[in-house]
């Protein structure tokens, strides 16, 4: 017996770029990051390259005759729902992308590609020119600081600039303008939303990486794909700031050069919840069968474990409530759920700004026989205090998410536990492939020791060492 076919819908989008043979730009990276945003990726190649991760070989333009009959292809048979446009290489090749767009009444998202990552140039100078007949047809224009610059004559060197850039962009004729700021500033990227009546902006902290090949076109395919599945402006552009931040941070290591933004960093994401909420289920399980009571705090032990590419704490499993201390043993409240902690949660976050491979964490009490228990065990140990550290600390790379001071001017409890991990790395532990204690000595009521580790079993194998050495 045959089965039925159960077909999906996907809105369709049209990217017109270069091909990129390393994979991590051009047509490459736009199809992934439409099938990563829920979209169908349609392309029209204008040109060959060759390169990788190391520079630009070669250019090879294709005719316009053959641009144009990809687009007639496409066209003909597709419902296109959003169109985005990348290299184009040339003042013939822009012409023709301007009327297409022009005859479409999809939205199209403008991403003005002109100096690959490497340096290498992608657009002939004289094409420069070319593009205000473009822009003027655009719904998002998406020029990094040195496009804007030659696009306005307006060099964006901070928020005020950039958003007089993308003010003479929409003079131009498009409906708004994102003005990106990779390339300004110092630890915050600031992209600057203009549109006809409103200005916005997008912050969020800089990561410290090369490997930024491929943004431009990650952030402006993601954009469009959010503008086909009938997201607003303002949203579309916050999903794909978004994603761009999170591609940049967990970069994909790969050839001698430097990386390619994780076009797919969402997608894996997400298919890890269910994995990443079983480890905190059986972490919990085992902390029940072992009977992990002897560590358990007055406030309660809880468990956490984040997904390989988390950011927030909803992006974390933990427990719905408490381990608590009972008759019979130690005892979760309820079940695990993501977005259940905020505490240690936090810590698992905080911990991942020092190494990302840190995944799970539990609170446990810490005194006197816990902390000669951690030594025995052989579990490295900082110590951070609240109290003595006082207002105007929040000093590091993610404040944003994991919060530098609490509303007394106190430093937060996720601060201190990134400057204790970041002290037991600078002391050569490796923190992500042992378990490691943060200890919160000026927590309210009883200090408190964070244990983390890489992975769920290695959390409750420290645990499980701990109580060992516990005296009777």
């Amino acid at each position: 017996m045959t089965r039925q076919a159960a077909p999906d819908s996907k809105p369709v989008v049209l990217t017109v770029a270069g091909s990129d043979s390393g994979g991590g730009a051009g047509i490459q990276a736009d199809l992934k990051t439409i099938e990563a945003c829920g979209g169908f990726g349609t392309s029209a190649v204008t040109s060959v390259t060759a390169q990788n991760t190391t520079g630009v070989e070669s250019t090879h333009v294709l005719p316009v005759e053959a641009i144009d009959a990809q687009c007639s292809a496409v066209l003909s048979d597709f419902d296109v729902a959003a169109v985005k446009t990348g290299m184009l290489a040339t003042a013939d090749v822009v012409e023709l992308v301007t009327d297409r767009v022009a005859d479409l009444a999809a939205p199209a998202v403008v991403d003005p590609v002109m100096v690959a990552a490497s340096g290498d140039r992608l657009l002939a100078r004289e094409a420069e020119s070319a593009y205000e007949g473009l822009v003027s047809e655009a719904t998002l224009v998406t020029p990094n600081a040195d496009e804007a610059a030659v696009l306005t004559d307006v060099d964006p060197a901070d928020e005020a600039t950039a958003r007089e850039a993308g003010e003479r962009l929409v003079g131009m004729g498009a409906d708004a303008a994102l003005v990106t700021g990779g390339h300004i500033g110092d630890d915050a990227v600031v992209d600057v939303l203009v549109t006809g009546d409103s200005v916005e902006t997008f912050r969020h902290p800089r990561v410290d990486t090369a490997a930024t090949h491929g943004s431009g076109c990650a952030l402006s395919s993601a954009i469009a794909t959010h503008l086909a599945r009938d997201a607003d402006l303002p949203a579309a552009v916050g999903s794909g700031v978004e994603l761009l931040a999170r591609a940049v941070r967990y970069n994909l290591d790969v050839g001698a050069g430097p990386g390619a933004v994780h076009h797919l960093v969402e997608l894996r994401d997400e298919a890890a919840r269910e994995s990443t909420a079983e480890a905190v289920r059986g972490i919990v399980d085992a902390f029940e069968d072992r009977d992990v009571g002897p560590l358990v705090p007055e406030v309660g032990t809880n468990v956490a474990g984040a997904t390989p590419y988390a950011e927030r704490p909803d992006e974390a499993a933990a427990v719905e409530g408490r381990i608590t201390r009972t008759r019979s043993g130690a005892r979760a409240d309820r079940g695990v759920r993501f977005g259940a902690s905020t505490y240690v949660a936090g810590a698992v976050l905080a911990a991942r700004e020092v190494d990302a491979g840190i995944r799970f964490g539990a609170n446990v009490r810490y005194d006197g026989g816990a902390e000669r228990a951690l030594d025995t065990a052989g579990i490295p140990v900082a110590e951070f205090d609240r109290d003595e550290v006082g207002a105007g600390t929040g000093d590091g790379a993610n404040d944003a998410d994991t919060g530098g001071t609490d509303g007394d001017g106190k430093l937060s409890t996720a601060r201190g536990v990134q400057r204790a991990v970041t002290a037991l790395a600078d002391a050569g532990a490796d923190v992500a492939g042992e378990p490691v204690a943060a200890v919160d000595s000026g927590a309210p009521g009883e200090a408190i020791a964070y244990l983390l580790a890489g992975e769920a079993d290695a959390l409750v194998a420290a645990t499980g060492r701990v109580l060992d050495e516990l005296p009777d």
